[in-house]
Formats: C-alpha cells, sequence, structure tokens
C-alpha cells in the first residue's frame, strides 16, 4: 500500500475508490507484491533446486492459488479439502505435499487417491501405511527437531511438547517400522514455527534434517518448512531471507554434494508470500469518547479478522479517508458483541464517523480465519493484477449463512 496525492492505492487501485464500488467490508490483495515476494524468495537461494510450496492455509482464494501457481510454485495442503482446493486450483497431484495433522487414516487415504505426495507426522500412521501400503506408496516424514522457534507459543511447533512431527529421538523405532514395511522414504520434513528470526535456530534444525537423511538412501527432496517474519510495523524487525538464503544455500550444497546433487529442498512460505500484498477496508460506524479512551467502532470484528485477539498480532490501521488529518489517539474496535480490539492507543489521522480505515498486513491468516459468528456474513475479497480490480469472492448474504440449516416441524 503507498500514498500519493493524497490518497492510498494498493496495486495501483485507489482504495476509496474500490470501497465505493466493492462496499465494505473489504478484503484486497495486490498481485504485484505477491509475484515480488515470491521472486525475492525464489532469488535468495543460490541452490539450484529449491522449490517452493506455498502454504495454502494462509489465504486459500482459487484465484490467488492460480496466480501463485502461474509463478512456477507447488502447494502446501494440510486438509483434504485443501488438497481438493489446489487441484481445483489447476496444481498437478505431484506438486502438492499432503502434510496433515491429527487426521483419520481415512483422510491419508483420500490423499493417496488423489495421487499427492503424503507426508506422515506419527509411529502410528507410519505403521498403519506401512500395512495398507508396503512400499508401493513412497512417503515424507515430518520430523520434530525439538527446537523452540517462532514469536509466539501457538505458532510454535518445533519444540518437544508440540503435537507436529515424529521425534527425532524416536528415529530408531520410525526406521524400524519402515524397514518392516518396506516403506519407501523419499522426503523428510520439518517445521519450527512462525516468525522465525534466528537463522541460527533455523540452521541446526536443517543440520538436523541432513544428518537424518544420511541414513536413509531413496531421499529425493528435504522440506524446510517456512515461518519466515514479514514486518507489520514500520520499524519492525524481519527475517532477512537473503542472509538466510545465502546461509543455508552453502549447508545445501555441502549436503547435495555428500548425498546427491538430485536432491531437491523445499520451504513452505505462506505468510511471506502474500501477508504485506492484503489490506482489510473497514469503515468507522461510531466514534465514542468515554472517560479515558476514543474508540473507533467498526462494520467488522475478529469475525473477520481474528489476528490482533488471537494472537495479539499487530496490525497497522490508516485512515483512508482523511490521510492528512492531524493525528488523534483511537482504540479502533469492531462490533462483536466482546471484546474485539483491532487496535489499542494508535496514533491515526483524525477519524470521522463514516471515515474508511485499511488494516494492513491482512493477507495472511486473516479473511481464511474468518466465521459467521454473530451470524454475521463474510466479506468480499478482490485481486488488483496489473492495475485492474477483479472481484473474486462475493459478499456473503443471508441465503448463504442458512443455506446448509435444516428446519424441523415443531
Amino acid at each position: 500500500m503507498e500514498k500519493r496525492d493524497g490518497k492510498y492505492y494498493l496495486g495501483g487501485a485507489d482504495l476509496l475508490a474500490l470501497a465505493e464500488k466493492y462496499d465494505l467490508p473489504l478484503y484486497v490483495y495486490d498481485a504485484e507484491k505477491i509475484e515480488e515476494k515470491y521472486r525475492r524468495f525464489k532469488s535468495a537461494f543460490s541452490y539450484p533446486k529449491v522449490k517452493i510450496k506455498y502454504a495454502i492455509k494462509a489465504l486459500s482464494n482459487l484465484s490467488v492459488l492460480k496466480f501463485i501457481k502461474k509463478l512456477g510454485a507447488g502447494a502446501d495442503a494440510v486438509s483434504i479439502q485443501e488438497v481438493w482446493t489446489a487441484l481445483k486450483a489447476g496444481f498437478a497431484p505431484e506438486d502438492i505435499l499432503f502434510t496433515p495433522n491429527c487426521v483419520s487414516f481415512e483422510e491419508i487415504k483420500l490423499a493417496v487417491s488423489a495421487g499427492v505426495k503424503i507426508n506422515i507426522d506419527n509411529l502410528s500412521t507410519l505403521e498403519r501405511f506401512g500395512y495398507e501400503y508396503g512400499g508401493d506408496i513412497p512417503i515424507c516424514l515430518r520430523i520434530n527437531p525439538h527446537i523452540m522457534a517462532g514469536g509466539n507459543a501457538k505458532i510454535s511447533v518445533g519444540h518437544i511438547d508440540s503435537k507436529f512431527g515424529i521425534s527425532i529421538h524416536q528415529t530408531p523405532l520410525t526406521k524400524r517400522i519402515v524397514s518392516n514395511y518396506g516403506i519407501t522414504v523419499e522426503g523428510l520434513h520439518m517445521h519450527t514455527g512462525s516468525d522465525i528470526l534466528d537463522s541460527d535456530a533455523f540452521l541446526m534444525a536443517a543440520d538436523i534434517l541432513f544428518d537424518l537423511a544420511k541414513s536413509f538412501d531413496s531421499i529425493k527432496y528435504l522440506d524446510f518448512g517456512s515461518g519466515f517474519k514479514v514486518p507489520y510495523r514500520e520499524d519492525d524487525v524481519f527475517t532477512d531471507i537473503e542472509a538466510l538464503g545465502e546461509k543455508t544455500s552453502e549447508r545445501f550444497f555441502e549436503f547435495a554434494k555428500e548425498y546427491g546433487e538430485e536432491t531437491e529442498i523445499f520451504f513452505e512460505p505462506g505468510k511471506f508470500l502474500v501477508s504485506e500484498a492484503g489490506v482489510f477496508l473497514v469503515r468507522t460506524n461510531v466514534v465514542k469518547q468515554t472517560t479515558s479512551t476514543i474508540f473507533a467502532g467498526v462494520d467488522s470484528g475478529f469475525n473477520h479478522l481474528i489476528r490482533p485477539m488471537f494472537y495479539d498480532a499487530y496490525h497497522k490501521i490508516v485512515n483512508v479517508s482523511n490521510p492528512d488529518a492531524i493525528p488523534k489517539i483511537y482504540s479502533v474496535v469492531g462490533y462483536i458483541c466482546e471484546t474485539d480490539t483491532f487496535g489499542y492507543n494508535r496514533k491515526i489521522a483524525e477519524i470521522k464517523e463514516g471515515d474508511v480505515l485499511a488494516i494492513c498486513n491482512a493477507g495472511a491468516y486473516c479473511f481464511s480465519m474468518s466465521s459467521n459468528y454473530n451470524s454475521r456474513f463474510r466479506p468480499a475479497e478482490v485481486m488488483v493484477l496489473n492495475g485492474e480490480d477483479y472481484l473474486i469472492r462475493k459478499r456473503e448474504t443471508f441465503e448463504d449463512l442458512l443455506a446448509n440449516q435444516i428446519e424441523i416441524d415443531l
């Protein structure tokens, strides 16, 4: 999002004009920013066989998926529904890695039937898989390296108390199951968490995966997950992807020289690709002064964007309608009937009732985590591509809300 001539634009589109055209609340995504981030990520690694598997859970709109596929990415899916969505968007089955957690074996079988790569993260499923398929279907193993990384306990998934992955300390038992059933292990996977800043912790986990790979003779790819931090504030810290790419590429080359130069490296960026590409536009319903606070109450809530309430996440908020006004201190709140805060004590250009506000970094884990809480409709989504705006999801209606309900006679 950029400001010029007293207006805010995203991908060349006037945000106020989009608000007028599509109504509010509204998600808007800049395809050019997604491409910029994709190219930056790819160019950070000199190792030639780095492949991006976009984390669908970050933003799963079909048009966004089709655009990211066109850039050359594969897909990372965590549910069979995400597998089906990726296939619908045109991803080839072999370019989709299915990494579920705590799902039924029936869901695993559906993924096998779809022809996608299977990533197994617990010994029970591994043993059942071996019984069902033997060595007919190659698999990937998700390993828990027992390394704490990430900016929030809810998104740190590689530590010893995490439910994710097979403990690195269970390697002997893992290999025994693999051997007993003749399972072909073609990949190893890890994901330490989100908002990673410490490249040393990431490289430590990578070394664990490299060492483990050397004990298998059929590895075709190693998947290092993602979790790279993006800036949410103007002076925010973020992952130096170029520095990380340089360091990890050196390790990749060393490993490949020893193990085999055909080994592919996967990453699964989600937030890194789409977070900064999105803004969420809302309209101010009420400006309410109390004895201690000025509230700007808007036509949305954590039913549309839950990250501030769920993760204590910071999202920059700007007044699109009145960008050059004198700033005042506001708490921007939603219309849900419980504590529902987008931003507390924020310095924002003076807000009047009816003003359009833009909540930044709304591309990742925003619409995808939305709900119909309080029986509210989910908003529309728009993509800006080559300066043109396209509606990529219609706003929900009352009929949508009731579509699957069945009334009984009482």
